[in-house]
């Protein structure tokens, strides 16, 4: 079952607030708990409040905090366009702070207001995606033909899924009541028959601004009839004409445009008024600057009934010009739109077959930022204990700088306390020292014993005391030794040493788990669009078939481990049955081993690359295939192939590859590239501590 939906539209103004209310209080009938989120808010004045937020929270006494129901202004978004990145992690985490206290949550798309919109698309689609949120498009239907709305639709509708966002309908909103049934009939045969379609057509209840947005929109200063800015106003007059011909073009909730030296139209205007013969008036507008006599200002003021009048500088014909450009929006003073909005809202969509797509969706695949969101949220669950052998390197302080700010993991440092301190004062790093542990292997108190221990494990190898102290001042033994010992959880290195200095130690006493014999690696590849395991691209050079099957079924189970649905690719130069060789039949073996002792895993080999990744290919070469064309765990067959595979991947693509994380071992060792980024180490210390919570 899922717990959001993500309200979207791909132009200004299509009324996807109706969609917000009714969303909403649909889900009020079911559950207490129901959260709303709007990442990107039109705010453009920082000290007030967006009204459409306050509107929501406050109409349903939704107990989310003003603060916490958005992550970004407008201007805060154009002003950081170039790092989607970030954008993107921020408005993940406060989402999920949002999530995790409600059963549901409804998000509601940016409003593309002004310059941008093609990016505003884009990061509409890129924030459904990575919030796993399934989407509610809407369109509107206002100056459109049925046509025209209808190709609006269907582009928009491709477009979402284009960027693989999964849509559970279309809304075709303010819609030409005459025009309604023919354009949903027209939707539904078009779009796939699961979508679900609505046509809300136009209500003016909703369309029409108040007396307190005109005033806003025009500047103007409010005269008279404070206590009536929330009158509506369904049309407008400009009185420029004589005032019998005036009264005439009088409608309900009329708005009367006039210079303010018209005073016959003002007296005809206030009089219509108080006349059970017309139509009720909103209010008046005076224009350029000028106000009526005093004689007209005493005569009002005695009148009991006083409608909204306001003084503007503008002309009338900028003024009219101003009025017929203001969009309403529904205010937290505007009870009666909302409740209108609401009764729009279950009046036109089928709410039984939005609860049950609601009920019955199931968010399918992972975005890169999803999984690394995730993955720091699993490490936090149940902290542990991470060693840091090379502990004076630039790159490690700066990121146990982030793991400490964000308290992920306990830390210990290798190395010289007085060259560590000094290290983070020169780096300007705001690290608290008393929040870490920094040990001297030389120093350490645990040093005898660490040596004892070594030397009992190792003497059968020919390995004599005076050796065993030697190697126990090498910080990548130290280390291990600390794992061993259960003084630390995990431990990550290879930042500055060789992948065979780190993993030698653990291959020496630490040992692999029972019932393997083959230590591997997988990378996460965060790519694009979603996020592959790749295997074995860091230890074994020339794998048997037994290694092969044995590093294809670690990865099922890391891959499992972390959220990824295993569909295990054995990779070759060739697929299926057409290929010959040496090479081709050892991965054909290693696929046979893997079916014996796992027929439960979904597995294909040996399968090119492009066969593995792309269902077009996938479908072409292996008809039928459970894993052809959406594979998520791809097992190389050589580390020379692996190897550059991920760093090609990885440079051509702009992929974040997470790892080496290594397979195998009875504890958490992983290794570093030489060339690593803070952000690598950070993500490997997380996955390392994640590996140690199942210790």
């Amino acid at each position: 079952m899922t717990k959001n939906i993500f309200i979207a539209s791909a132009e200004p103004y299509t009324g996807k607030s109706v969609i917000a209310f009714g969303m909403i209080n649909m889900l009020l009938a079911k559950t207490q708990k129901v959260g709303y989120f709007k990442p990107i808010i039109a705010q453009d004045d920082q000290d007030k409040k967006d009204e459409h937020v306050e509107a929501m929270l406050d109409y349903f006494s939704l107990p989310v905090n003003y603060e916490d129901a958005f992550a970004f202004t407008r201007q805060e978004i154009l002003h950081q366009s170039d790092d989607s990145g970030a954008i993107i992690n921020t408005i993940i985490s406060k989402y999920k702070k949002l999530e995790d206290n409600y059963d549901f949550t409804v998000i509601e798309g940016s409003d593309f207001l002004g310059e941008g919109m093609a990016f505003e698309f884009e990061s509409n689609a890129l924030m459904a995606k990575n919030l796993g949120a399934p989407v509610l498009i809407v369109v509107s239907g206002k100056n459109k033909t049925a046509s025209q709305l209808f190709k609006s639709a269907i582009n928009i509708y491709r477009n979402f899924l284009l960027r693989d966002v999964q849509v559970l309908g279309v809304v075709a909103n303010m819609v030409n009541p005459e025009e309604a049934e023919r354009i949903k009939q027209a939707l539904t045969n078009q779009l796939p028959a699961e979508l679900l379609i609505a046509v809300i057509p136009t209500e003016t209840g909703l369309q029409s601004p108040t007396m307190k947005e005109i005033t806003l929109a025009l500047g103007g200063e409010v005269l008279f009839g404070t206590e009536l800015m929330d009158n509506q106003v369904d049309n407008f007059v400009t009185g420029a004409m004589m005032l019998p011909n005036f009264l005439r073009h009088i409608k309900d909730n009329v708005l009367i445009v006039t210079p303010g030296d018209r005073g016959d139209i003002i007296i005809g205007a206030l009089q219509a008024n108080l006349s059970a013969s017309y139509p009720k008036i909103a209010g008046i507008v005076l224009t350029a600057g000028s106000l009526p006599d005093e004689p007209i200002i005493k005569l009002i003021e005695g009148l009991q009934t006083i409608i909204p009048i306001i003084a503007v500088q503008k002309g009338t014909f900028e003024t009219t010009t101003t009025i017929g450009g203001i969009h309403s929006k529904i205010t937290i003073e505007n009870k009666k739109k909302i409740a209108l909005a609401i009764e729009l809202f279950e009046k036109y969509v089928d709410i039984k077959a939005l609860d049950d797509k609601i009920i019955t969706f199931s968010y399918q695949g992972i975005t890169p930022h999803m999984f690394q969101y995730q993955l720091v949220k699993w490490a936090k669950r149940d902290k542990k204990h991470i060693v840091l052998p090379e502990g004076n390197d630039e790159r490690i302080l700066k990121a146990v700088e982030k793991l400490i700010a964000q308290d992920i993991v306990d830390i210990t440092l290798l190395g010289d306390p007085v060259e560590i301190t000094g290290s983070v004062k020169r780096l300007g790093l705001s690290l608290d020292l008393n929040a870490i542990r920094i040990h001297d292997p030389k120093q350490s108190t645990q040093y005898n014993d660490y040596v004892e221990t070594l030397y009992e494990l190792r003497k059968a190898k020919n390995v004599n005391m005076e050796m065993a102290r030697d190697m126990m001042t090498d910080v990548s033994y130290f280390g291990t030794m600390m794992v061993y010992k259960g003084d630390a959880d995990g431990m990550v290195s290879g930042a500055v040493h060789t992948t065979q200095h780190t993993i030698r130690p653990a291959l020496q006493f630490v040992k692999t788990k029972p019932g393997v014999s083959v230590v591997s690696s997988i990378f996460f590849m965060c790519l694009p669009e979603r996020v592959a395991i790749f295997g074995d691209c860091a230890v074994n050079p020339n794998p048997t078939a037994q290694q092969l099957a044995e590093i294809a079924i670690s990865s099922a189970e890391s891959s499992a481990k972390f959220g990824i649905e295993p569909r295990i690719a054995m990779l070759s130069y060739s697929s299926g049955t057409s290929g010959e060789g040496e090479d081709v039949e050892r991965v054909r073996e290693a696929t046979a081993i893997v079916k014996a002792r796992h027929p439960e895993l979904k597995i294909e080999g040996p399968i090119q690359y492009d066969a593995a990744v792309d269902p077009l290919v996938g479908k072409q070469k292996l008809p039928g295939s459970e894993v052809a064309g959406r594979a998520s765990v791809l097992i190389f067959p050589d580390l020379n192939t692996g190897n550059n595979t991920y760093k090609a991947v990885q440079r051509e693509t702009g992929a974040l590859a997470i790892g080496p994380m290594l397979q195998g071992l009875n504890k958490p060792i992983n290794d570093l590239s030489r060339g690593c980024t803070v952000d690598d180490i950070f993500n490997t210390v997380v996955i390392t501590a994640i590996q140690c919570q199942d210790i």
